[in-house]
This record gives C-alpha cells, structure tokens and sequence, in this order.
C-alpha cells in the first residue's frame, strides 16, 4: 500500500464503505425502527420465541453467524508466525486484552452500574428462573464488552492511524484464536464475581456458536476460494461483496433486540447515557495505557497505534451474540452491549486522531515515511 506524498490526509476515509462511516447513524435508526416495531408488533416476541431450539432463537443465530463470517474470512492465520518475530507489540496487546482490560472493565462497571448510578436504574427482570437488577444486568453487558477484544474494525483504525497493517492482521489472528479458549472460561469467572449465575455449558455454546463455527467456515472457504479463485478474486469480487453482509446482519439484529426492549428504552432514556459512561471511560483508560506502555516499550509509531486500538475497541458482534444466548434478546445485558456500538466508531475516530497529532512521540519506520499523514507531526 503506497500513498504518493501529494495526496491529501482524507485519502484513507475513503476506504470506509457507506454503512461503516455512519454506523453510528444507522445504529440509531436502527433503535427508533427497533422500538417502532416492537409498538406495532408486540406479538413478533411470541413468534421469535416459537422459533428457537435450546433457547436459542433461530433467525437471531442466522443474523449473529453472518455478522461474524465475513470477519473471520478476512483474516490470514498462515501469518502468525509473524508473529514471533516481532514479539513486543503481540505481547503487549495480549497483557492488555486479558490481563488488564476485562478486569477494569468490571471496576468501571461496578463502580458506575453498581454504586453511583444504581439509584437511577431501578427495577428487576426475570433471566432463566432468576430475577436480578436491571443494573446488575447492564453490568454483564459491560463485562462481556470488556473481554472481547476487536478483531475486526481495528484493521480500519489501524488504517486510517497509518499503522502496520501487517501486524494488525498478525495481531487479530493470534486474538481471535486467544478469544476462542479463553473468553467462555473467563467470562463465566467474572460474571459469577459479579453474583451473575451462568451454567457453564451455556457460555461454552455461545462461544462454539458466535466464534468456533464462523471461524471454522471462515477458515475453510478462504483458503477453498484462494486455491481455486485466486488472491485477486478473492480480494476484488468475493470481499466487495461480502463487506455490507456483517453491517447488514448487524443491524437486523439491532433492530430485533430494540423491538424488544423499546418499551425499557421509552421509559428510561437515561440508561443508555448511563450505560455509555463507563463503556467510554473503559475505551479511553485502555486505549491510554496501551499507547503508553508502547513507548515505554519503544515501539515504532506503526506498531503502537495499532498495538492501543486493538485493546481499545471491542468485538460488540461476539458480546452481543453471547449476551443474548446466556441471558436473552430482551435483556439488559443485550442493551448494554448495543450501547457499545453506539459509542464504538465515534470514539475510535477520536482515537485515531489522537495517534496522528502524538505519532511524533514515537520512533518512526524509515520504510513507512509514503504512507505518512501530514497531521502525523514527525520531528524534522
């Protein structure tokens, strides 16, 4: 990827497709068309719940695998071996996805859901037999966020900060592989710390489901489609057409779980301000430990930016799927962890400005000096 010096900083934004650079537009929209359907419609609850199969609705498993397949699909795990030649930036963003991150994600939650906010979010649900806090429940969402690192909207960010590219996709490898034996058992241990009950097969289903399955198709039919269509087909043909299907998926499901919870939402707005809070706390303390601890590490600017986005930003797709498997499409956690995409492409937006006007911090890659964005400030 060569970016001749004359072209203008914007040039990158052009690699957003529609839908990505007004996601958060098509979010809300997808909220009023969500709570206008569940108005007009309040039999469509009664006839999702018929069509499920060990309390896992059907059309939502459609929607959830083909948000999470052309994810996977992009991602070349032949490159991990990348890997341990450029050990510190792995190594780091893997201290901080599940060493660090998940853990101050259930601080901030507590402290904000649990304490500060509780007398403002009142009320109970039934989950599974169980009746717990409303706020308890937007606590599980936040925690599920928390321990799903990005693997699929940071190869924008990292694009758009003018990172390595490289890296990046070495990095979502070795995370999504990391996610598959390690979220279920961690998830569990901190949803049980927060007195949340969660029968361990359940978790373990949801991760198969949300992850194992996508990732094994996707897997299969990359490496079919490049040995029978080609790197390039693949690449000009298979992904243009693939891209909009994971925001399409994305948003049905938005829309079914407002349909559902549009009645909550019309009653109290300010859960989802109060949701947002420690979500955007959490995305702007470990995006700022992240960068920080890559210049303590003297990472080139190239590998920091995308070493602090991946931590930053979180997989919502595999958070909301398994938040609507353990606790239901109508749950306070499936709300919070929609909040997260609320708040998800405006605040890494930010971030990446961010890394370009402090890129001077960090040492830069001679090789790199093409793809440099004016606003990137470089000593000299």
């Amino acid at each position: 990827m060569s970016v001749p010096d004359s072209q203008t900083v914007d040039q990158p934004t052009e690699k957003l497709s529609f839908f990505q650079r007004y996601l958060t537009l098509w979010v809300f929209l997808c909220i009023l068309a969500g709570i206008a359907l569940g108005r007009l419609f309040p039999g469509l609850a009664v006839t999702l719940d018929a069509m499920s199969v060990y309390q896992v609705s059907i059309p939502i498993a459609i929607c959830l695998f083909f948000m999470m397949y052309p994810i996977m699909v992009k991602i070349d795990f032949t490159q991990i071996d990348r890997a341990f030649r450029a050990p510190k930036p792995v190594a780091l963003t893997l201290v901080v996805n599940w060493l660090i991150k998940p853990f101050t994600m259930l601080l901030f939650a507590q402290f904000f859901l649990g304490q500060l906010f509780r007398p403002l979010i009142t009320g109970t649900e039934l989950i599974r037999g169980q009746e717990i806090a409303i706020a308890d429940s937007y606590i599980a969402g936040a925690i599920l966020l928390g321990i799903a690192p990005c693997t699929a909207m940071v190869l924008m960010w990292g694009y758009l900060s003018f990172g390595n590219q490289g890296l990046t996709l070495v990095m979502v490898a070795v995370n999504s592989l990391t996610m598959l034996f390690i979220y279920a058992p961690l998830g569990r241990w901190l949803l049980s710390a927060s007195d949340l009950s969660v029968p361990w097969a359940t978790i373990v289903l949801s991760v198969l489901i949300y992850v194992g399955l996508p990732l094994l198709c996707g897997v299969y039919s990359r490496h079919w489609i490049l040995k029978h269509k080609g790197l390039e087909w693949f690449e000009t043909r298979f992904l243009k057409y693939l891209d909009p299907v994971a925001i399409t998926a994305l948003l049905i499901t938005l829309i079914l779980l407002f349909a559902f919870k549009g009645e909550l939402i019309v009653n109290n707005p300010l859960h989802i301000v109060l949701i947002a809070v420690p979500l955007f706390i959490q995305t702007n303390f470990i995006f700022l430990v992240g960068y920080v601890a890559a210049q303590k590490l003297k990472l080139s600017y190239e590998d920091a930016a995308p070493a602090a986005m991946i931590g930053a930003s979180n997989h919502f797709e595999v958070a909301i799927a398994t938040a609507v498997t353990l606790f239901g499409l109508n749950s306070g956690a499936a709300l919070a962890t929609v909040v997260g995409v609320l708040i998800e492409v405006p605040v890494m937006l930010m971030l990446v400005e961010i890394c370009k006007r402090t890129a001077f911090w960090f040492p830069r890659e001679p090789e790199k000096a093409s793809l440099r964005d004016p606003r990137c400030r470089i000593p000299g």
